[in-house]
Order: structure tokens, then C-alpha cells, then sequence
């Protein structure tokens, strides 16, 4: 007998880019120099939920949807430090948590944040450019799609 396999295939068909984004400033600065640089107005939005062990980290969240164009922005946070849970032995009273790291896309650990656009690949090469001129931002670069192993996690 003849198995057959039957695919979902959610994101088979990838029709957004994303940018990589690399600084150091806190998300809702980042949200604003890009709201100020860039014509788009991210505002903050319900946090996207971790996955695996971190299922307790919230990843902040800022999108716009231009209406006109039918394109969607959502910049979200890639890494954040989650706190452990205490374990306390008998022997190791005075241990302290350490905290762990999460990441939205494992792939890309030395990414901060990612621009997600949703049906706007014309504009995607412009605000490359605009966004290189942000000093705050140390480097920005658009990832190739076909690398992301945990496409899932982009789903919200």
C-alpha cells in the first residue's frame, strides 16, 4: 500500500523579507528613530510568545500596516535574557540565577532585532539605505530567507 503524505505548507511560499538590525538601544528608541527616518509609525503591539524552553519569553513587538499599499512592518525584539528558575539545593544556598538567553530565530544569535515586511520588496532596498543612516544602528542587512531553519517562530 502506497503512503501518502500530506504537506500544510504555511510559509512553502515565502512572500515577506526580513532585515537584520544590530544595536544596542532599547526597542521603543528603535521603534522611534525608525518611525523618525523611515516613512512608516511602528506602535507597540501584543508580544510574540517563546517557544521550547522559553515558553515565559515575550519578544516586544511594533507593527504598521499601510493601508494604501496593503504592506506590513513589524519590527520584533530577537533576543532577550530570561531568568531561570531557582534551584535550591542543600549545598548551593547562596547560588545565584543565572539568566538565559532566548532567540526568535536561533539561526541569527548575533541579531538584535528584525524588520519583518509583509508585501513590500520594492521598499525593502530603500530602507536598507535609510536605516544605514541611523547612528545608533551599528549594521543593518537583509537575511536570506532560505537559511531560517525556524520559520515557524515567524508566524503571529
Amino acid at each position: 500500500m502506497a503512503a501518502h503524505k500530506l504537506s500544510i505548507g504555511i510559509l512553502d511560499e515565502i512572500d515577506f523579507r526580513l532585515i537584520a538590525i544590530h544595536t544596542s538601544v532599547e526597542d521603543y528608541f528603535l521603534a522611534y528613530l525608525i518611525n523618525k527616518n523611515l516613512p512608516i509609525l511602528l506602535a507597540k503591539d501584543t508580544a510574540v510568545s517563546g517557544n521550547g524552553d522559553f515558553r515565559d519569553a515575550n519578544f516586544s513587538k511594533f507593527t504598521y500596516v499601510d493601508e494604501t499599499t496593503e504592506t506590513s512592518y513589524c519590527l520584533i525584539q530577537n533576543k532577550i535574557q530570561v531568568q531561570s528558575a531557582p534551584k535550591i539545593s542543600a549545598t548551593d544556598l547562596f547560588q545565584m540565577d543565572t539568566p538565559s538567553i532566548a532567540y526568535l530565530l536561533p539561526e541569527f544569535k548575533t541579531v538584535d532585532y528584525i524588520l519583518k515586511v509583509d508585501n513590500g520588496e520594492d521598499e525593502t532596498d530603500n530602507f536598507l539605505k535609510l536605516l544605514h543612516q541611523i547612528d545608533q544602528i551599528a549594521t543593518v542587512y537583509e537575511i536570506n530567507t532560505d537559511q531560517i531553519k525556524s520559520k515557524n517562530n515567524l508566524i503571529f
